[in-house]
């Protein structure tokens, strides 16, 4: 593997520690105080700058990730708070989201309350609040390479009512600042269940300042709402008190020649800061396959004590699933078939 900035052997690197994990690795522990007493995370270091928060009781989703120690990612208010304090009705969601490089919205429901076929459908479903199974967390040699993966299972179900499963798998290497995500969504039930997802990334303070670009791979972009202003979604600005947020419709993606399918949103910080006082270009790269993500919904909220810019690849716009069904775009999930989503986030430094 390459790591800093020198080519080794697995046996070179271990005759220079006592422990791998002095380099990167996997820990995990508890949280133990207040709201977020109990939580357990899982910390990825891979070694090369790279560091973040897998958690399993949602739905392995991403909390805080740093780049040498400075956050990438975005936190809400109310913390790493146990998901126990969950709950679905209306904009409730909003209490005990915690933000973080990644939440999963789904997988029956995404985007506004709403009530469809009789049934009331909080704010972006529950799969972010639901705990993680079978979850494994371990580092594999593949020889002088080192694999570092995080998987388990997370189902959506009740009784008389559906059934759905997500497999997930997350995986880094040491001495890359890449995250590889492999999704499975299965149906275990017997009828045809509605299937709502996307991956709302979020990025904030400091990669999200005044010099910072935004690129999208999208041909058209459209306003959620009609009197939102097009002018300015792809800019970042200092904090406003009282910032209304704005959301995005980016259609008709572009895909990579290079990574068929791909598609690929960049968000690039010239002037990232470093904790020695100094600063690099750093670019944040979010590909996805388009397969069963083919739409991309851009959260813009710089709003003073929030400050975030959400990227969410999709299936699905975010007005609620009643609304979708009006469009005609409602994805449906047939009994025993399973759909694959895959995503990788990768940090780059000139």
């Amino acid at each position: 593997m390459k790591l800093y900035g020198k080519n080794w052997t697995r046996r070179e690197l271990e005759a220079r520690v006592g422990r791998l994990e002095q380099i990167g690795g996997i820990r995990r522990f508890k949280l133990m105080e207040g709201t977020e007493a109990e939580v357990e995370l899982i910390q990825v270091r891979t070694g090369s700058g790279l560091t973040y928060y897998v958690s399993p009781l949602r739905s392995l989703d991403i909390s805080l990730a740093e780049f040498c120690g400075v956050p990438i990612s975005w936190q809400a208010s109310t913390g790493d708070i146990h998901p126990a304090y969950y709950r679905a009705e209306g904009m409730e969601w909003l209490r005990t989201a915690v933000g973080g490089l990644l939440m999963t919205c789904g997988l029956r429901q995404v985007g506004s309350p709403n009530e469809d076929q009789g049934e009331s459908l909080g704010l972006h479903g529950r799969i972010h609040h639901t705990p993680a199974r079978q979850v494994t967390a371990q580092g594999i040699w593949i020889g002088d390479e080192y694999e570092i993966v995080i998987s388990g299972i997370i189902e959506e179900t009740r009784i008389f009512g559906e059934y759905l499963r997500l497999s997930r798998e997350i995986r880094s290497r040491l001495g890359e600042n890449t995250i590889a995500i492999h999704d499975k969504v299965e149906n275990l039930g017997f009828e045809p269940s509605p299937l709502m997802v996307l991956y709302h990334f979020n990025f904030g303070f400091p990669l999200m300042s005044e010099t910072t670009q935004i690129s999208f791979p999208s041909r058209r972009v459209v306003p959620r709402e009609q009197e939102t202003p097009l002018q300015g979604y792809e800019e970042w600005q200092v904090p406003a008190i009282g910032y209304r947020e704005r959301v995005y419709y980016h259609e008709d993606l572009i895909t990579s020649p290079d990574h068929k399918g791909w598609a690929t949103a960049i968000v690039r910080n010239p002037e990232f800061p470093l904790p020695s006082g100094g600063g690099c270009d750093l670019s944040v790269i979010l590909r996805w396959s388009t397969e069963h993500l083919p739409r991309l919904v851009q959260w813009k909220m710089p709003g003073a004590g929030v400050h975030v810019l959400g990227i969410e690849p999709a299936n699905c716009y975010v007005q609620g699933r009643a609304n979708e069904r009006q469009r005609g775009t409602l994805v449906s999930i047939e009994p025993g078939q399973a759909l694959h989503y895959e995503l990788n986030l990768e940090i780059s430094v000139k």
